[in-house]
């Protein structure tokens, strides 16, 4: 055997004795965030949602974050879309610190690396489904035929297609949020960010959009990240997290933890 083999050999058989965590670490994450700390006011009124949460993706992963409303899941996206600054710790996206990012560079990100699901959904009540879902692209300043065409191909994908003339604001909630998965994912982001997606929905509308999320981020090899006080639900996702007292912590597959997270 040669040198330059059995050093491969020796290699290999490293990466394999890697735990899951450790293997993470050692490919190239799509995002990482080092030691994120978020505190909110000053002095005596200050309040840490953030503890030093590590948290590192790679490419086509699907990871649910549960947590109970208020524990910090909305900040923690908040910061990994570079929609907020923590107050200590730094966020990496393809390996490149975002805090050494100029504003025009995050900007960027934030419109073209991104695609960020709300708990309510924010569309224009008064624009069609596919004006929503093509808004993203008309920021982009992509002409208006060519973004509605985009759009009503991503109104296909999740079920709407002949909603696609229909006004956002006539629609139901279910369909709503779906409108609001197509316009998330139009610009072809590289990560998908949720948050309580399905937190407004009764119990069948939110398994059928978390279905959908599955099902689009199968077929879309996507890398997305879900936050959810749904532990049945982010139970289907490749690994869970729970958001606990400001840290991450893994959720085991035969853990006696609850349906929901109060």
């Amino acid at each position: 055997m040669t040198q330059a083999s059995t050093a491969a050999s020796k290699s290999k058989a490293e990466t394999t004795r890697l735990s899951g965590s450790e293997r993470r670490t050692a490919e190239i994450c799509v995002l990482e965030a080092r030691d994120l700390r978020k505190s909110f006011g000053f002095g005596e009124q200050s309040v840490s949602v953030l503890n030093g949460v590590d948290l590192a993706i790679t490419s086509g992963e699907l990871v649910a974050i549960v947590a109970p409303s208020g524990a910090g899941k909305s900040t923690l996206l908040q910061i990994l879309a570079a929609l907020d600054t923590p107050t200590s710790g730094t966020v990496y996206f393809d390996a490149k610190a975002l805090e050494s990012f100029r504003e025009e560079e995050l900007a960027q990100y934030r419109n073209n690396a991104v695609g960020f699901v709300w708990q309510r959904h924010h569309l224009l009540a008064d624009f069609s489904a596919a004006e929503n879902v093509a808004m993203p692209l008309f920021i982009r300043g992509q002409a208006y035929g060519e973004s509605v065409t985009v759009a009503r191909q991503w109104l296909e994908e999740v079920g709407l297609a002949d909603r696609a003339n229909q006004r956002a604001g006539e629609l139901s909630g279910g369909e709503q949020q779906r409108v609001a998965i197509a316009r998330a994912l139009a610009h072809g982001p590289a990560v998908l960010l949720a948050d309580e997606p399905t937190g407004n929905l009764d119990e069948r509308n939110a398994t059928g959009v978390f279905e959908l999320m599955q099902r689009l981020h199968r077929v879309h090899r996507l890398t997305s990240i879900l936050a959810t006080h749904n532990l049945p639900l982010a139970r289907r996702a490749d690994r869970v997290l729970r958001l606990e007292h400001g840290v991450l912590r893994p959720v085991s597959e035969t853990s006696n933890d609850p349906g929901n997270v109060a």
